[in-house]
């Protein structure tokens, strides 16, 4: 059951019961098992849509581990929802595992040491050759071969295994999600929403299927969509190639000659005097002997190399565009795997051309292209030797080895990359695309143009399918002819009520087990959608689409989506393309952007660069709270370091919240009365400190409500030190109140303004020290801090004060401590007289707090405040009495 939400005055006194030594070690453990059994962050199911703030929460990747970059990020998502379940909203805040994909597949492998082979038959009690860490060390030639229905099951294996240690580091940090609320992106409920969905799309013309020129990673034997590419530099070498033309040779430079085979044009710039003579005739390629034609094209680049270059089938994406725009033939010479094809193409129709081919056949490119560089710089077609170079070239996100661009029968969705019309769209997608952009609340705003930038610079549709094995499976069958061939135009689909289905194992409607792979039967889609076709997703599924519709209505389209600024392209646009097509809303109405990690040499942590630092030894180092302040203290789409030194500042902090809170909270020697009434508070200086109290809390409330968490936490830290620095100094003595000095009256404006303000500062901080501050609310107060009023300036809405006064205070009481500094004594040293120099403004103000800076600084003679054109209080002059004597 819940714990109910409690007031945060309540109208009876409590009573402070505070440990004897206060430690805040061992407070996850504590309070993490209290939160479990009591249901602390449960979300209420019958809260009304309008009270409900929802978290579409980012689903980890469980490959292996998480890192400190996850704290970070993570926090602020957790700080947020805190917050807002204080302010009394029903917080929706689940937690997905995105477990599908290729890095759980390469986890897999390394970790078990197999690879799939669909071609091989299940092994019912199969064992993996090797657990962990010796599976790290095997090659991949080395990898046993399994079926996938075998490999499979390891991935789920793995990946509960890994998703369980998930689930205790972000209990241990204490992420207020509510687990009953999770889900997996490889989960029934996660398929049957993606195959749904893209049921949907294919049904509304927004998916389709063709066989075309796309980026292929020869490593993984798959096709990457454009938001997967990552640019880098690549070495290799320019070659001076002479094609043979009737008036003489034109010289290319090109660093592919392997695609020479495959070369169906040569290009140059309309505008491009040097070859305007050419266009319209036709040259023949160096060692291959093809004759292909000369043309003029805007794209070719006039002042890169000789200005003319060689269109191959294919070498990069501008030779797609040629090859789209020239009408040129498709003479494709390289296969998936990375070799070139076993048998000589019939479009290399002479002796010696076919001969040259013979020698390239079969091998990779970089064997075929030191065959072919050795016979044309024999036959001297090759112009002097070739020249370094870097080269930009794209790579899969995840791959090792330059991409290729293959034809394959590959499945899109509509993105805005390409215009179409279908039932109830328009060829304006892409403008719709960028005015939700507009329309949806970036926090910081300028990661804005992030998303504007990519929408604008697409130049193809989302390619959702992949040649793997863990994920979820295209839904689809195709009818086979009595010819015994597939006819990929006749797709058979499945029922909604049919969902989710596994397309190798389950049979479209209408059919039977018997009918598959035969003439007159059918034949299974066996690729998978691409692992960002269901993350684009987590939005109805974990809102309960197609299953909860009540609970989907009140939490979709969500308040908010938290990520990283690195995948605003792939997951924050893809969710946004889907809720478009699907809906024609915004899928959230706010995204907050985290910054990234940066290790000491202020590089991005990652763990491709191997620079990632794992979180559990730093929260069992710190603390929990220590980590988190110093995540928090970070602000949204700003890169932070990875630094040791804030964390201790946030141990240091929650520490001293528990031992000033534990000071402040047992002054009443009569039981430890907890004193929350503010008519209690009558003395100048104790209404000045709650006066200021209340400044923070709207200038806290209101950068909570701007998505500005640290500005929030800086207010409240900076108050809270001047408060257990000065204040809390300043009237102890009358707090205390031992040998009677001050009346009852005032000594009780002492204690509540003491406990006014621990009671509202521990609220401040709870969403940043949810563990510390649960322990001091427990010592004083029932239930939980997390589910207690947010601290409204209307709670202090009686007090009259002067929050200057509170400055000056401090600013007086440093000056006579600067007196017992300087002479090395100690701070119970009396002083025999003082007097100090003020501004004329603060004379006035100081006198209303003679007596607690005589109490608090041990002043036993005269004390002065004279007027002076001084910026500051400073001392003018003094003198010390003899220092205490020191205990035997």
């Amino acid at each position: 059951m819940a714990i109910s939400r409690i007031a945060p005055l309540p109208s009876e006194t409590p009573t402070a019961s505070a440990p004897d030594r206060v430690s805040a070690d061992g407070l996850e453990q504590k309070w993490g098992e209290v939160w479990r059994e009591a249901g602390t962050y449960s979300f209420d199911a019958k809260a009304e849509r309008d009270d409900i703030f929802s978290i579409d929460t980012p689903p980890p990747t469980v490959s292996g581990s998480l890192h400190v970059g996850h704290v970070f990020s993570y926090t602020h998502t957790d700080v947020l929802a805190r917050f807002r379940r204080m302010r009394g909203q029903t917080v929706f805040y689940p937690m997905g595992w995105d477990d599908n994909g290729l890095p759980t597949e390469r986890r897999v492998q390394n970790y078990f040491g197999v690879r799939c082979d669909p071609s091989l038959p299940y092994e019912p009690d199969f064992v993996p050759p090797h657990e962990g860490g010796e599976g790290k060390s095997i090659k991949a030639a080395d990898q046993k071969p399994i079926s996938r229905k075998n490999f499979i099951e390891l991935c789920q294996r793995l990946t509960a295994e890994d998703e369980q240690q998930f689930e205790n580091l972000w209990r241990h940090l204490g992420l207020s999600v509510d687990w009953n609320l999770h889900y997996q992106t490889i989960g029934n409920r996660a398929r049957k929403v993606a195959q749904a969905a893209f049921l949907k799309n294919l049904e509304r013309g927004e998916a389709y299927q063709a066989a075309a020129p796309g980026l292929w990673d020869v490593t993984f034997q798959t096709a990457v969509a454009q938001a997967e590419l990552e640019a880098r530099e690549y070495p290799g070498h320019y070659h001076a190639l002479a094609f043979h033309g009737k008036d003489g040779d034109v010289v290319i430079e090109t660093t592919r000659p392997e695609l020479l085979p495959a070369c169906v044009a040569l290009i140059a710039h309309p505008d491009d005097e040097r070859y305007q003579h050419l266009f319209g005739t036709t040259v023949t390629s160096p060692g291959f002997e093809v004759e292909v034609p000369v043309l003029a094209h805007p794209a070719a680049e006039m002042d890169k190399g000789a200005g003319i270059a060689m269109c191959c089938t294919f070498g990069d994406l501008t030779d797609v565009q040629w090859w789209r725009e020239l009408s040129l033939p498709m003479r494709s010479v390289l296969r998936k795997d990375g070799r070139l094809l076993s048998e000589v193409p019939e479009w290399i129709t002479s002796e010696a051309g076919r001969k040259l081919y013979e020698e390239c056949a079969a091998k990779t490119t970089f064997s075929a292209r030191k065959a072919i560089v050795e016979h044309l710089a024999e036959s001297g077609e090759m112009i002097g030797d070739p020249k370094p170079t870097q080269r930009m070239t794209n790579f899969f996100e995840k791959g090792d080895k330059p991409l290729e661009i293959v034809t394959s029968r590959q499945w899109y969705i509509r993105n805005g990359g390409r215009e179409f019309t279908a039932a109830g769209k328009s060829a304006d997608l892409r403008d719709a695309l960028i005015a939700r952009g507009e329309e949806l609340k970036f926090h910081p705003d300028f990661m804005r143009v992030r998303y504007e930038n990519w929408v604008r610079g697409l130049n193809t549709d989302w390619l959702v399918s992949r040649q793997r094995f863990f994920g979820v499976s295209l839904p689809l069958w195709y009818r086979i002819n009595e010819a015994g061939e597939v006819d990929y135009n006749q797709v058979l689909t499945p029922t909604l009520d049919m969902l989710p289905v596994d397309p190798t194992v389950d049979v479209p409607p209408s059919f039977t087990e018997e009918q598959r792979d035969v003439p007159g039967g059918f034949t299974a889609e066996v690729d998978i959608m691409d692992t960002w076709a269901t993350s684009s997703l987590t939005p109805q599924i974990a809102g309960g689409w197609l299953e909860d519709d009540e609970l989907f209505a009140k939490v979709f389209p969500m308040s908010v989506r938290p990520q990283g600024q690195d995948i605003i392209r792939t997951w924050l646009f893809s969710t946004v393309v889907r809720s478009e097509l699907e809906f024609d809303s915004l899928p959230w109405e706010h995204a907050t952007i985290s910054g990234w990690i940066l290790d000491p040499d202020r590089k991005k942590m990652s763990k491709s660069k191997g620079n990632v630092v794992t979180p559990m030894g730093l929260l069992e180092k710190h603390g929990s709270d220590a980590v988190r302040y110093w995540a928090a203290s970070a602000r949204l789409g700003t890169d932070a370091a990875f630094d040791e030194a804030q964390m201790k500042v946030g141990r240091r902090l929650a520490i001293k919240l528990l031992n000033a809170s534990k000071f402040a909270l047992t002054m009443d020697a009569d039981g430890h009365r907890v004193l929350l009434d503010p008519a209690l508070v009558t003395v100048d200086v104790d209404r000045a400190v709650l006066a200021r109290l209340r400044e923070v809390i709207a200038h806290a409330t209101e950068a909570f409500e701007a998505f500005d968490h640290t500005r929030a936490l800086e207010e409240t830290e900076a108050f809270f030190w001047n408060f257990t620095d000065d204040y809390l100094e300043l009237v102890k003595e009358r707090a205390y109140n031992r040998e009677g000095k001050y009346s009852a009256e005032e000594a009780d404006s002492a204690r509540a303004a003491l406990a006014i303000v621990v009671n509202t500062v521990v609220r401040l901080l709870a969403p940043f020290l949810p563990y510390s501050a649960e322990e001091v609310w427990s010592w004083y107060r029932e239930g939980s801090v997390h589910l207690a009023q947010w601290p409204s300036v209307d709670e202090l809405s009686t007090i009259e004060g002067d929050a200057s006064l509170l400055a000056a205070a401090a600013g007086a009481l440093t000056a006579l401590r600067k007196i017992k500094s300087e002479a090395k004594v100690s701070p119970k040293t009396p002083i025999l007289s003082a007097t100090l120099e003020v501004p004329e403004q603060l004379v006035s103000q100081l006198e209303l707090v003679r007596a607690d800076l005589i109490n608090s600084a041990v002043v036993t003679g005269p004390l002065e405040f004279q007027s002076a054109e001084v910026e500051a209080i400073q001392m003018a002059a003094s003198e010390l009495g003899e220092p205490p004597a020191k205990r035997k």
